[in-house]
């Protein structure tokens, strides 16, 4: 199927756009491959150093044609997510060895979770530890003494700060395994019921304590289709993960023979071999354009649509907000995944998963194909499953069809014509909302403003009466350069039981909305942001908003705003506590939001 002139008109637009700084990268990546295999220009001194504990495996480590893997981990055993990491890379170092090589763990980067940190000041944190990751990898990896580089690593900013590491040491290749998901637990339906009678006092804490506990219960991701899971998705689609890889269990046998799998392929596509896949090479102009496909066709977090222009960015790729919505008009909505619909990750991978909707993708020409991968040349390979053969891994083809067509289904029977989010611009700037799981009825509003400035004041509001009427909830100076951006999912409870008691309800900030946004219409990332001379700024009680995701308008109908003073915030309180002091620097040195509010990228 050729391709679709909507995507290829894009990916011609970014294209142009990139041509300076992606060649610049490319020639910057193409010299220091040029070099040869880095451990070469290591001084006897500096190789004993990097040798002095590696036991039996000095002598190969000294060869000259063994190749080295250097191992990036996120391991901590308090997220879910990553506690699997733990025996990684152990599995890793043995498969090397019965392969004649070896593989170092060449650093750690944190891992933090925003399901732990949500409505707390260490949430203010969270955005910029994707640039901590990013720089705690480059420390690791600039010992200079790998052929490749495998990154271990999930939620929700650790995959794009692993990706912007990668992007920066381009000129070796990138192997991403992924630990995925826990076992199902308790519906997410459900665990959002108790959620919303908790906010309004219907049931205690102790209800809510065990349905919490009952949803999350076990290692791996969160199973609903947040942040953490689009990462996956993402990088199956780019082509860094195996085909298949990302749903499966962990501590499975599958699982391990993958990470086995892995680790064979990093060590096949290293510049010491004939089959040579620099992540440079891999993380191109039509990766990203794939990757923002499979963004809208599974209705993913609204977290990547910041994520991946700060990733782009490290490889010379220059993505813009129209971007994601002229590719969000020209791809349908494939998938019913929590909070876009009832099921589970689980379920989805159940039903046909990625390998079935890379394939339809494929044939509806939405997709490029002529891709480099680690997996080979061209995406086709990605429409295969990974099955045991023995204690091998072998790949046969996917799910010709949706096994469920409640929660996967094909593009010529979408669950809508389009993907799940759409661009806002007017006069209050630019944002964007994810609408997979808004009902169309509720995706324009026009109502009389309440402004905050922080959660709190919201919920004591709420539970006050004074939200109880058709209302848009704006929460301002929660943007990078006021406070880290910190998500609000906090307010989704609230916001929803005034949205079920038939008010029109919506949210606008300049802050961040979970991966897991839903059902309640919600314009964020808006930019320029409150600090940073937006009109957000200049909004008062009682002015009247236009929000109007179908139209795209994002409009302050009351006369006279722009003449306004702006707000003076007192946020003395964010610049302290939790770990907040260390971070003042990334604050004053964030980018908007619209180019992925980065300080490193």
């Amino acid at each position: 199927m050729p391709l679709d002139r909507r995507i290829a008109e894009v990916t011609d637009r970014i294209i142009q756009r990139s041509e300076n700084a992606r060649g610049t990268y490319l020639d910057r990546m193409r010299g220091a491959a040029e070099k040869g295999p880095v451990r070469a220009h290591l001084s006897c001194s500096n190789l004993a150093h990097a040798y002095a504990a590696m036991g039996d495996d000095k002598g190969t480590l000294t060869a000259d044609r063994a190749p080295n893997i250097g191992i990036i981990t996120a391991y901590n055993d308090m997220l879910s997510a990553h506690q699997p990491f733990q025996g990684y890379p152990d599995l890793i170092k043995e498969a090397a060895r019965a392969r004649g090589a070896t593989a170092q763990v060449a650093g750690g980067v944190p891992a933090m979770c925003d399901g732990v940190t949500q409505g707390q000041p260490g949430m203010e944190l969270s955005l910029f530890s994707r640039d901590v990751i990013a720089l705690a990898a480059g420390v690791g990896l600039s010992h200079n003494c790998f052929d490749s580089a495998m990154y271990l690593g999930v939620c929700d900013k650790i995959v794009p700060g692993l990706i912007i590491a990668a992007a920066t040491f381009g000129h070796i290749p990138a192997v991403f395994a992924p630990a995925g998901p826990m076992p199902s637990g308790l519906p997410n339906d459900e665990k959002a019921k108790v959620r919303q009678e908790f906010a309004t006092g219907k049931v205690g804490r102790d209800k809510l304590m065990e349905a919490e506990m009952a949803s999350y219960h076990g290692p791996g991701t969160c199973t609903f289709y947040g942040t953490a899971n689009t990462n996956q998705m993402l990088m199956e689609f780019m082509g860094l993960h195996l085909p298949g890889s990302s749903f499966v269990n962990p501590n499975t046998p599958l699982r391990d023979a993958l990470t086995t799998a892995a680790t064979e392929k990093a060590l096949s596509i290293t510049a010491l071999g004939n089959d040579y896949r620099p992540a440079g090479e891999v993380l191109d102009e039509k990766a990203f354009v794939n990757g923002i496909v499979g963004l809208m066709a599974t209705g993913g977090s609204t977290n990547l649509v910041l994520h991946l222009p700060a990733m782009a960015r490290a490889a010379g790729v220059l993505l813009e907000p129209v971007d994601f919505a002229d590719i969000s008009a020209a791809v349908p909505l494939m998938a019913r995944v929590y909070p876009n619909g009832l099921a589970d990750v689980n379920h989805f991978h159940a039903a046909g998963g990625l390998g079935y909707m890379i394939g339809q993708l494929l044939d509806a020409g939405l997709l490029h194909d002529d891709v480099v991968t680690i997996s080979g040349d061209g995406l086709d390979r990605y429409r295969q499953e990974p099955k045991l053969d023995g204690d091998k891994v072998v790949w046969t083809d996917g799910a010709g069809e949706s096994l469920n067509d409640r929660i996967l289904r094909p593009t010529s029977d979408p669950f809508q014509a389009t993907g799940g989010l759409a661009e806002l611009k007017g006069n209050l700037g630019q944002g964007i909302m994810k609408v997979s799981a808004v009902d169309p009825e509720r995706r324009s509003i026009e109502a009389p403003v309440a402004v905050f400035q922080d959660q709190e004041s919201v919920k004591a509001a709420f539970h006050a009466g004074d939200l109880d009427r058709d209302v848009i909830v704006v929460v301002r100076f929660q943007g990078p350069r006021a406070n880290g951006m910190p998500e609000l999912h906090g307010l989704t409870p609230v916001l929803s039981v005034l949205q079920g008691r038939g008010h029109k309800v919506a949210l606008v900030t300049d802050g961040r909305m979970s991966g897991a946004s839903g059902k309640v219409p919600a314009a964020i990332h808006v930019s320029p942001e409150a600090l940073d001379g937006g009109m957000i700024a200049k909004l008062q009680d009682g002015d009247i908003l236009r929000v109007d995701a179908d139209a795209g308008q994002f409009e302050i109908l009351t006369d006279g705003v722009a003449d306004r003073a702006a707000a003076t915030p007192d946020l003395t309180a964010n610049s302290h506590g939790i770990g907040r002091e260390l971070f003042e620097l990334f604050r004053n040195s964030a980018g908007p939001a619209t180019s992925g509010a980065g300080c490193v990228s």
